[in-house]
């Protein structure tokens, strides 16, 4: 058995995310409120009791996704003895989710972690202004299908790309609102069997994040980064990555560049993973895995229960 492990992005947070969690181990209580400390903020409690609205704004949503998820890894660590680099033949995350691979591979610390997902989250907002930009889910077609209709959709300065090629059918458009409205008209010209534009509040992943890009720049080089423990599979590449300095660097291109997560499943398969195990909340990965490819095993593991049934099968 080979084994990947992945942590999800933005979209999988809910209010009640990681009580359990901290009612029923030491170490994710501890890394709550490092996390806590670091962002000078009791986000530990929008994450419990939300209300959703607060927990679902970026920048709360960010880091606390990757709080879930380095919990689920301490948890794993601590409390049963099983350490990441000793069963992972890579890490991988779904855009905010590599800045928690990045994490649980060692190249940051859970601090410095935490507020680079802040400052993503303020700078992702920021870039375009509320409603300018969108973002709209293509369903049951192919991705260059949906780079054709994204180029048709690119007219009069406008900007719409393929921000996020999840599965074989299941790809994201990033740009222009007036872009993405008409998208989800000319749909199903190219084969779509539904466009849906998404509660997001930016254009994620496209090159209107520009100006975000470089706030990472800034912020990344301020950070200490070491040798990942385990290599990490970048967004931007779909390969894998051993070098601190480039997985900084992708980090950047990460902002305006695609999640090629599609490729990234493939990648996987190719170095012969049999076994893919989602850390963090929900199950959005594991789901995107088991549809990619039938062969492949792919867990979640959220909550104290999933973690034990993990840890008993490592």
């Amino acid at each position: 058995m080979k084994y990947a492990f992945v942590f999800p992005g933005q979209g999988s947070q809910f209010v009640g995310m990681g009580k359990e969690l901290a009612d029923n181990f030491k170490s994710a209580k501890e890394v709550f409120q490092e996390v806590n400390d670091a962002l000078s903020q009791d986000l530990f409690k929008i994450m419990c009791e939300g209300p959703e609205s607060e927990l679902t704004l970026t920048v709360n949503a960010q880091p606390a996704l990757m709080a879930h998820s380095m919990a689920v890894v301490r948890v794993l660590e601590n409390e049963f003895g099983i350490k990441l680099k000793d069963k992972a033949a890579f890490v991988a995350g779904h855009s905010l989710g590599e800045y928690s691979a990045a994490c649980a591979a060692g190249v940051f610390s859970l601090s410095d972690t935490a507020r680079l997902l802040r400052t993503r989250g303020e700078a992702m907002q920021k870039a375009v202004p509320v409603g300018v930009g969108g973002m709209a889910a293509v369903l049951g077609v192919s991705f260059k299908d949906v780079e054709a209709l994204a180029e048709a959709c690119a007219e009069g300065g406008n900007v719409c790309v393929a921000a996020n090629d999840n599965a074989d059918g299941q790809v994201v458009l990033s740009g222009h609102m007036e872009a993405i409205n008409r998208a989800v008209e000319l749909a199903p010209e190219f084969g779509a069997k539904r466009c849906i534009k998404l509660p997001v509040s930016a254009p994620f992943h496209s090159p209107l994040m520009e100006p975000a890009a470089v706030v990472m720049a800034e912020a990344l080089g301020k950070v200490q980064a070491h040798k990942p423990q385990i290599p990490l599979i970048a967004n931007v590449l779909a390969s894998a990555v051993d070098d601190e300095k480039e997985i900084v660097q992708n980090l950047i291109k990460q902002v305006t560049g695609s999640v090629r997560w599609r490729e990234t499943v493939l990648y996987m398969k190719e170095q012969g993973v049999t076994d893919v195990v989602e850390l963090g909340a929900g199950k959005v990965l594991s789901g995107i895995v088991k549809r990619s490819d039938k062969e492949m095993k792919a867990v979640s593991a959220g909550s104290a229960e999933e973690i034990e049934t993990l840890a008993s099968s490592l």
